[in-house]
């Protein structure tokens, strides 16, 4: 038996059949997007981006095939962060990571209350107003707290366990910060704890970096603590560079210092706090709420020493150091 089929019933037919892919495809949902907030630099930022993706693939989420991750980059200047925000919210995104401090949490903060965020701060989230509590954080804001300003004091016992002969010390900070003077309480405590004199150099820009490097070195300061934030991390290469310039003995908070030529580093591995964050993107993109995330404090700390530096400054790094430390760069 033969069937025949008219000019318009196979039109019709043929009609069906290419738009049923498209009506497929459209019933198929969106990807999810990430908008990904930074104060810092792209250039110094790219182990960081990497450890964030392989939290978000814990979670189940891979970019450019399950999700996508939208990046905007401050490049040090805060005053850039508001207009960045404002636009990751007009596309808008499923959630805004907002990473490299402070600055870039309360710049998500105040663009959206409905629109997830996790942060990935170095100071306390619930004194900067982010969060309620650690435990139960409330509202549409959850993250990671790093532990930067609070280990201070160990930096600082390491310091002298270096370089014992050392009773004059210094501390970098950048005094346009919120969290400047509370990190330099922090620090003139600790020195004092310690039986160490200590002087405060401040810098807010590059070329602030030479004159309060050289104001140091006529104190006799025998060492240096340059405090962690975003302006500073942003030029660790400057800043590595003038104390070499100047044969200053400095201690810095974050491994990338250390692993750049700086003498060395103690603190949290932002490695491993990025990699969290992601895994926490992943868990709010499934439905999770961030208001019932509690606050992640990681507990991984890294003690970095660069021999090759230390070397280079005449430091003779105690084999008892060397035993503690998790990385020691030749």
């Amino acid at each position: 038996m033969t069937v025949t089929i008219g000019r318009r019933e196979l039109l019709i037919a043929l009609g069906v059949a290419a738009a049923w892919p498209l009506a497929a495809r459209a019933q198929q949902p969106a990807m999810p997007v990430v908008g990904f907030l930074s104060l810092e630099s792209p250039a110094q930022f790219t182990h960081l981006v990497a450890a964030f993706r392989r939290g978000l693939g814990e979670a189940g989420y891979v970019e450019h095939r399950n999700v996508g991750i939208d990046y905007s980059w401050a490049e040090g200047r805060a005053d850039r962060l508001p207009a960045l925000v404002a636009e990751l919210v007009s596309r808008p995104v499923s959630v805004i990571a907002a990473t490299g401090g402070p600055p870039s949490a309360r710049a998500a903060k105040a663009a959206s209350s409905t629109i997830p965020v996790v942060f990935v701060v170095g100071s306390d989230p619930v004194h900067e107003g982010l969060v309620a509590s650690l435990n139960r954080p409330g509202g549409n804001m959850t993250g990671v707290m790093l532990f930067i300003e609070e280990v201070v004091a160990k930096r600082l016992e390491l310091l002298r366990e270096l370089i014992p002969q050392a009773r004059v010390i210094g501390a970098l900070f950048n005094p346009g910060l919120p969290t400047a003077d509370p990190q330099m309480r922090e620090v003139e405590r600790a020195a004092r704890a310690l039986g160490l004199e200590l002087h405060i150099a401040k810098a807010s820009s590059e070329r602030e970096f030479e004159p309060a490097f050289a104001a140091l070195v006529q104190q006799r300061v025998a060492a240096l603590l340059v405090e962690a934030n975003p302006f500073f991390n942003s030029r660790r290469e400057q800043i590595i560079a003038v104390a070499a310039r100047h044969a200053l003995p400095a201690f810095y908070g974050l491994r990338e210092y250390t692993a750049d030529g700086g003498l060395i580093s103690y603190g949290t591995s932002r490695a491993d706090g990025y990699r969290q964050a992601g895994v926490y993107v992943g868990r709010v993109l499934k439905g999770e709420k961030p208001a019932d995330l509690p606050i992640l404090q990681p507990t991984k700390f890294e003690l970095v020493i660069n021999l090759k530096t230390a070397k280079a400054l005449g430091i003779e790094v105690p084999p008892t150091l060397l035993a503690l430390a998790d990385e020691v760069i030749e």
